[in-house]
C-alpha cells in the first residue's frame, strides 16, 4: 500500500461517522488535495467548543463563514460576534467564481450559491435589534465581577440589591444603580446603617468610579429595557433553517470591557435559562466569537475565572462556543484545553516570538506520521487548514490538512440598502427597540428625596412670647427688677419682726 492510499484509509476510517456532519473539505497530502476524501466534523459533537486560528489573510473568517451555513442547514440556530463587519452577506448567495469551481472539483463536492435567513443585531445605535439587559439580571457577583471589585466592595454591592429588593426598587440602568450607590452615603445613610450596617464612602465612591468607566465605553447602551430574550437566539425559519444572528460590533473595538460584559452576560444568561441536554444528536445553539482575544484583553483574573467556569459548564446546555482568533495563544489554557474542533490556518514565523508560538500550536495537535506540523503550519495556503475534530465517541480524529471548501453565501459585505432591508423586514426588531424608561430606583429615590427637602424648608410657627427686646413701661420695669423686690422683701421682714 502505497503512502497515498495509506493518508487515504486513515482519513475515511477517522473522518466517517454514523450521524449527521458537516464537510469542511478535503484532506491534502503532500500540498495536493485527494478528491473524496473529505474532512467532517460530527454533529453531535459541535457543543464540545472549537477554535478557528491563523495569520490575518488566511482564511478564518470564511471557515467561519462555512461552519455557520452548514450549521443552518442542519436546522441549528448560530450567533456570530462580527467584530470586522464582514460577515452579514451571509444573506445573500455567491456569485460564484471560476477559482470556487476549481476548488471545489478538487475536493469532490458541488457548489451551490445559497443565501441563509440572517438577523442582524447591535449593542449600539447601529441599525439592528438592540440588544439589552438590566442590572438585576445581571445580580451582584456578576456585576461584582465585571467592575472587579474587592471582597469588601464586592458585599456592598450584594447590600445595594438587597435594598432594593427588600424596598421594591427596580434596578435597570445604570443610573438606578448609581443613585442607590449615592443614597446608601447620604440622604439614606441612617437608614441603610439601620438594617444593613454602615456602609463606606470611600468604597462606594470607588465602585461609582468603576460603574463611571464602563459607561464610556459605551454600557449605558447595553443596561435597560427592553431585556433581550435569549430564546429568540434559537428560531428556525419555515424551511427548517437555524436563524443565523449576526452581531455587528464594529463601533465597539475599541471598548473590550463592554465585550467582555456582554459577552459573559449573555453566556450566563443563556446558561440560566436553556435547559439541561446531556449528549443530543444536535447542539440548541452555537455560537461563534470574532476577534476573541478581545474578551481576554485586560480581563481581571475573577472575570476570566468566570468565562472559563461558564464555557466548562454551559455544554451541558447544548451550546458550542468557537472562538477566532490570530494565535491559539491568545486563548487562555484552561479555556484551549476544552476545545474540541480545531481549525488551524497558516501562521507566519517573521520574528523569535512567531517560531516559539509556532513550536508551541504544534503541540496542540495529534500527533501524525504524516506532517510535521511545525512545518505545515507555516506552509499552508490560503484557504487551507490543519484539523482535528472530536469523533461521535470523544476521540480526537487523524490531523489533516485540508482544502477548505468556499462559503454558499456572498464573501463579502451587504450595502447600506440591502442592510436596511433586512433590518426593517425583521420580525422581532419593533419590539426591541421601542425606548422602554418606567419608573425605576432613580425615580422612586429622587421623588422621596424632594419630598423630604420641602418638608425642611417649611416655616415654622410665629411664638406667642413677647420678645425680649421690646420695650417696656418704665413703672413696670421698676416694679418687677430684682433689686425693687429684695427691697420690699427686707422692709417687711422688719415690720413683721
Amino acid at each position: 500500500m502505497s503512502q497515498e492510499e495509506k493518508f487515504r484509509s486513515e482519513i475515511e476510517k477517522g473522518y466517517s461517522f454514523k450521524g449527521d456532519s458537516i464537510t469542511l473539505g478535503a484532506a491534502m497530502l503532500e500540498g495536493k488535495a485527494l478528491t473524496g476524501a473529505f474532512v467532517k466534523v460530527p454533529l453531535k459533537t459541535m457543543n464540545r467548543h472549537g477554535l478557528i486560528a491563523g495569520a490575518t489573510g488566511t482564511g478564518k473568517t470564511k471557515s467561519l463563514q462555512v461552519l455557520a451555513e452548514n450549521l443552518s442547514q442542519q436546522g441549528v440556530p448560530v450567533l456570530l460576534m462580527d467584530l470586522k463587519g464582514d460577515l452579514s452577506g451571509l444573506a445573500q448567495p455567491s456569485p460564484g467564481h471560476p477559482k470556487i469551481d476549481d476548488r471545489h472539483e478538487q475536493i469532490g463536492l458541488p457548489f451551490q450559491p445559497q443565501a441563509f435567513p440572517v438577523e442582524i443585531l447591535t449593542l449600539s445605535e447601529q441599525g439592528g435589534v438592540r440588544l439589552r439587559a438590566t442590572v438585576s439580571e445581571f445580580g451582584p457577583v456578576l456585576l461584582s465581577r465585571i467592575l472587579d471589585l474587592s471582597d469588601t466592595q464586592a458585599g456592598i454591592v450584594a447590600v445595594i440589591f438587597k435594598y432594593c429588593d427588600d424596598n421594591k426598587l427596580p434596578l435597570l440602568d445604570l443610573k438606578d444603580f448609581k443613585k442607590v450607590l449615592q443614597y446608601a452615603t447620604a440622604e439614606g445613610k441612617e437608614a441603610f446603617s439601620k438594617d444593613y450596617g454602615r456602609i463606606s464612602t470611600a468604597s462606594t465612591g470607588t465602585i461609582l468610579r468603576k460603574v463611571i468607566e464602563m459607561e464610556q465605553q459605551g454600557a449605558d447602551l447595553f443596561f435597560g429595557e427592553k431585556s433581550f430574550d435569549v430564546d429568540d437566539l434559537t428560531r428556525i425559519d419555515s424551511q427548517g433553517r437555524g436563524l443565523i444572528n449576526i452581531l455587528r460590533l464594529t463601533d465597539i473595538q475599541n471598548r473590550p470591557k463592554l465585550f467582555s460584559t456582554f459577552m459573559l452576560s449573555l453566556l450566563a444568561e443563556i446558561y440560566s435559562t436553556f435547559p439541561e441536554q446531556g449528549d443530543t444528536e444536535r447542539p440548541e445553539l452555537v455560537l461563534f466569537i470574532d476577534e476573541a482575544h478581545l474578551i481576554f484583553k485586560e480581563a481581571s483574573p475573577a472575570l476570566l475565572e468566570q468565562i472559563e467556569s461558564i464555557v466548562k459548564l454551559i455544554r451541558s446546555k447544548g451550546v458550542g462556543i468557537y472562538f477566532v482568533t490570530q494565535n491559539p495563544t491568545d486563548i487562555p489554557n484552561e479555556v484551549l484545553s476544552q476545545l474540541g474542533l480545531k481549525v488551524q490556518h497558516a501562521l507566519r514565523a517573521f520574528t523569535a516570538r512567531d517560531r516559539k508560538a509556532i513550536k508551541l500550536t504544534a503541540e496542540n495537535y495529534p500527533i501524525s506520521e504524516f506532517y510535521d506540523t511545525k512545518e505545515v503550519l507555516t506552509g499552508l495556503g490560503i484557504g487551507e487548514a490543519l484539523v482535528t475534530a472530536l469523533d461521535e465517541k470523544g476521540r480526537p480524529t487523524p490531523l489533516a490538512a485540508t482544502l477548505m471548501r468556499a462559503p454558499m453565501s456572498r464573501m463579502d459585505i451587504l450595502t447600506e440598502k440591502e442592510l436596511h432591508t433586512l433590518v426593517k423586514n425583521s420580525e422581532i426588531a419593533a419590539s426591541y427597540n421601542e425606548v422602554v424608561d418606567r419608573e425605576s430606583a432613580y425615580e422612586i429615590l429622587t421623588e422621596k428625596i424632594e419630598k423630604a427637602n420641602v418638608q425642611q424648608e417649611k416655616p415654622k410657627p410665629k411664638s406667642t412670647r413677647r420678645r425680649s427686646s421690646q420695650r417696656q413701661d418704665p413703672l413696670v420695669k421698676v416694679l418687677t427688677s430684682a433689686t425693687f423686690i429684695r427691697g420690699v422683701m427686707g422692709i417687711l421682714n422688719k415690720v413683721i419682726k
